[in-house]
């Protein structure tokens, strides 16, 4: 269910103003130079990626990052060699502004895989605020 109903929507499109609607497709573009910011490792690309103001938290419990510059400087800290992981990401569900985004991060040099949850809200194909929720998987034996 949307964040507007019905009857809030029309009065909208009445009074002259549109409603820019997220879907699945802009979720998933937004995921792809997601990954492919992380794969370059380029501070343009990331930048691209989030609002000025966005907040960002690597984890639900963790106080999140602010503005644009200390999520770009966090990514470059401890960046991830481009060669180093495998990832399949997927935009699975949309309401209003916020997109789910389920994948999966495999890192063969180490062993580890592990289950993402991307809970993303887009303003203007841009994030506004990003918490990733993630669990170690079993290994593959």
């Amino acid at each position: 269910m949307g964040l507007l109903s019905g009857s809030a929507t029309r009065r909208l499109r009445r009074s002259g103003h549109t409603l820019s609607r997220l879907t699945l497709a802009d979720a998933q573009r937004w995921v792809d130079a997601y990954v492919a910011a992380w794969r370059s490792n380029d501070a343009a690309e990331i930048a691209a990626l989030f609002t000025e103001d966005a907040t960002y938290r690597f984890s639900p419990w963790r106080e999140p990052l602010r503005g644009v510059a200390a999520i770009v400087a966090a990514w470059l800290d401890n960046p991830d060699p481009p060669d180093s992981w495998k990832a399949r990401y997927g935009a699975t569900y949309i309401d209003g502004d916020v997109a789910i985004i389920k994948g999966e991060t495999e890192y063969p040099g180490e062993g580890h895989r592990y289950a993402n949850l991307f809970e993303v809200r887009l303003i203007g194909g841009k994030c506004a605020s990003f918490v990733e929720w993630h669990m170690r998987l079993p290994s593959k034996n």
